[in-house]
C-alpha cells in the first residue's frame, strides 16, 4: 500500500461534510481528523485482510444507513438505484396511465386516467392486456413488479400491447406513447349533504393543490357551504404543498408555520390574501396514521380557531427533511429543523428510546386503551399552549383533536376480518363486474342511477358467501349477521369503484364512517361553533 494513499471513502465523506456542512463540522467538540481517519482506517483493514471479497459500495450503504438510525426516524440514506422509486408517491413517474391489478394471473385494466396516454388511444376499464411489445404478459410469471417494468419508461417513448375485450373476437392491438403520470392524492370528492362537501387527501404530492382547488370549485358549484377534509391515514409529503393548503382556509398574514434547528435559522412562513374557502363552517378528520404535512395543516387551522379537528390523536412528526446529494447521486435526506405550530408548539413525539420503540407507539397507544377512550391520553402541563380564542391546545406527540372519536370495533367480526385478509371481497366484485359489465352500464349510466337501484339482495349475497367458501373462508352466520351492513354496502362500493371512479367507493359506504357522520352532525350546530369561538 502506498504511503500516501487516501481511501476513496474517505474522500467521499470528507467532500459531503465540506460541501454541505462546514461549519457544522469546525462547530464539534471532537477530534474530526481522527473520526475520519478511524473510519477510512476500518474500510482499509476489512479491504486488505478480510477472509472473503468485499463489495465495498454495499458496505458503504450499510454504513451510512445505519449512522443514520442513530439521529432520528426520520433521516435516511435513499441509494441512487432507489431514488427515483422513492421519490414516486410525490413526483410521479412515466409510465401509459392505467390501474391495473393481478387477476387470475391476467393483468385487468381496472381504471384509465383521465387525459392520460392509455384514454387518449381508447383503452378501458375492464380490457385484458394479453400481450406487451408482442411477448405473452400472462400466466403464473405475472406479477405487478414485472407489469411495472415493462409498462412504464421514459416519456415519449412508445410499447405496444394486445388488449382483449369482451365481445370483440380478436386481440385489438394499441400503440401507446407514455407520458409523464402524476399521483393522484384526492381519493375522494363529493357532496355528503346539501350544503357539506367532502375531500379525501391521501398525500401531499406536486399535483395536491391542484387537485384540490378542482375538487373545491366543483363542489362550490353543487352548492357547498362547508367542508369535511379527510386527512385520516395521510403520513404526509411536501411542507410546501401543505402549506398551500393550509393557506386555502385562512385569512391573510396569519403565522402557519415557523421551521427552526441548531443550524437552521427561524423561518416563519405567512397566509397570503388568495385563500379560497376563508368562510365556511371547517372540520378536518385526523387519526394515528395522519403525519408531518396533515399535522402541519391541522395545527394551523386549529391553533388559529378557524376550525374544528376531528377523530385521534394524529401521529407526531414534527421534524423537516433536506436531501443533500453525495458525488454517486445518492441522497441523504437530513433532519434539519423542528417545525412550530402559530401558538408555538412541537408536536415531535419523542424518539429518545430507538428507532423501533419510535415506530411501536401505534401499538402501545392501543394496549393503553387510547384509541378507544380520550381520557388514556395525558398531557403534561409544560407543554400547554392558547390559541387566540383562550382554547387550550398541547404540544408533544401529535395533534390532539377538538372532537375525540374512538375507533369502533365490534362491528368488525373475525368472519368479515377473513374476508379482507384473503381479499376475498375485491375479488369477488372484480369479476361480478366482468361477468356483467355491460348489464351494469346499460343499466346504471352514472353513480345515481347505481346507488338507487343496485341492490345487493339475498340471491347476491348467496353467489359472495359461495364464491367466499372456495376461496377458503367457511360461512359463519352469526359473523355474517354482525357485519351483514359492512359486508353489503362495501360490496356495492366496491362494484361503485370499478363501474366509475375511486371516489364512487368512499361516497358508497360513507353512512358507515362514524367520524365522517359525526362530522356532518357538528356542522350543523351553529351553537357548538360559536361556543367554542371557531370562525365559520
Amino acid at each position: 500500500m502506498k504511503k500516501r494513499h487516501v481511501d476513496w471513502l474517505r474522500l467521499l465523506l470528507l467532500y459531503c461534510i465540506s460541501v454541505c456542512l462546514p461549519l457544522a463540522v469546525q462547530s464539534q467538540n471532537f477530534d474530526s481528523k481522527m473520526t475520519f481517519q478511524k473510519f477510512a482506517a476500518a474500510i482499509q483493514i476489512i479491504r486488505y485482510a478480510y477472509v472473503d471479497t468485499v463489495n465495498e459500495s454495499k458496505l458503504t450503504d450499510a454504513a451510512l444507513t445505519e449512522m443514520l438510525k442513530e439521529l432520528d426516524p426520520h433521516s435516511v440514506y435513499i441509494p441512487k438505484a432507489e431514488l427515483n422509486e422513492a421519490n414516486e408517491p410525490l413526483t410521479g413517474f412515466d409510465g401509459i396511465g392505467v390501474q391495473f391489478q393481478i387477476f387470475k394471473d391476467t393483468i385487468l385494466v381496472v381504471g384509465v386516467i383521465v387525459g392520460g396516454p392509455s384514454e387518449k388511444v381508447g383503452i378501458m376499464a375492464g380490457d385484458k392486456i394479453i400481450k406487451i411489445n408482442g411477448e405473452d404478459a400472462f400466466g403464473k410469471k405475472i406479477s405487478n413488479k414485472l407489469v411495472m417494468e415493462k409498462l412504464r419508461g421514459k416519456k415519449g417513448s412508445q410499447v405496444k400491447v394486445s388488449i382483449f375485450r369482451k365481445g370483440r373476437k380478436s386481440l385489438l392491438d394499441f400503440t401507446i406513447t407514455r407520458d409523464k403520470i402524476s399521483p393522484f392524492s384526492i381519493d375522494a370528492a363529493f357532496m355528503a349533504t346539501p350544503q357539506i362537501g367532502y375531500i379525501k387527501l391521501s398525500r401531499f404530492s406536486e399535483s395536491s393543490t391542484k387537485e384540490f382547488l378542482e375538487a373545491l370549485d366543483k363542489l362550490k358549484a353543487k352548492g357547498m357551504k362547508n367542508l369535511i377534509l379527510d386527512l385520516r391515514g395521510n403520513g404526509g409529503g411536501y411542507m410546501n404543498i401543505a402549506l398551500d393548503l393550509a393557506n386555502q382556509f385562512i385569512e391573510k398574514n396569519k403565522l402557519l408555520l415557523y421551521t427552526e434547528g441548531l443550524r437552521s435559522e427561524r423561518q416563519n412562513f405567512y397566509s397570503d390574501p388568495n385563500g379560497k374557502f376563508v368562510n365556511g363552517k371547517l372540520i378536518i378528520l385526523i387519526n394515528e396514521g395522519s403525519a408531518s404535512a396533515s399535522e402541519i395543516v391541522a395545527g394551523a387551522v386549529q391553533d388559529l380557531d378557524r376550525g374544528l379537528i376531528v377523530g385521534r390523536r394524529s401521529f407526531g412528526k414534527g421534524l423537516v427533511q433536506r436531501p443533500f446529494m453525495l458525488p454517486d447521486s445518492s441522497v441523504i435526506r437530513l433532519t434539519t429543523a423542528r417545525y412550530h405550530t402559530p401558538t408555538g408548539r412541537c408536536i415531535q413525539k419523542s424518539y429518545a428510546s430507538g428507532v423501533d420503540d419510535y415506530y411501536e407507539d401505534l401499538y402501545k397507544r392501543f394496549k393503553h386503551g387510547e384509541l378507544l377512550n380520550s381520557d388514556s391520553i395525558h398531557f403534561p402541563d409544560s407543554l400547554k399552549y392558547y390559541t387566540p380564542a383562550k382554547r387550550v391546545v398541547y404540544g408533544g406527540g401529535g395533534i390532539m383533536p377538538d372532537i375525540f372519536i374512538p375507533w369502533d370495533s365490534t362491528k368488525i367480526s373475525d368472519y368479515y376480518a377473513d374476508l379482507i385478509r384473503k381479499g376475498v371481497l375485491n375479488q369477488f366484485t372484480t369479476q361480478y363486474v366482468e361477468d356483467h359489465r355491460a348489464e351494469f352500464k346499460n343499466n346504471y349510466p352514472d353513480l345515481k342511477s347505481f346507488s338507487d337501484g343496485f341492490q345487493t339482495d339475498q340471491n347476491f349475497l348467496k353467489q359472495f358467501t359461495d364464491f367466499a367458501e372456495k376461496e377458503g373462508v367457511k360461512m359463519d352466520e352469526k359473523g355474517f349477521q354482525t357485519s351483514e351492513k359492512y359486508i353489503k354496502l362495501v360490496l356495492k362500493g366496491l362494484i361503485a369503484r370499478n363501474l366509475f371512479e375511486i371516489s364512487s367507493y368512499y361516497e358508497m359506504v360513507s353512512p358507515l364512517d362514524e367520524e365522517l357522520q359525526k362530522s356532518i352532525e357538528l356542522l350543523q350546530n351553529d351553537a357548538l361553533f360559536k361556543k367554542l369561538k371557531i370562525k365559520s
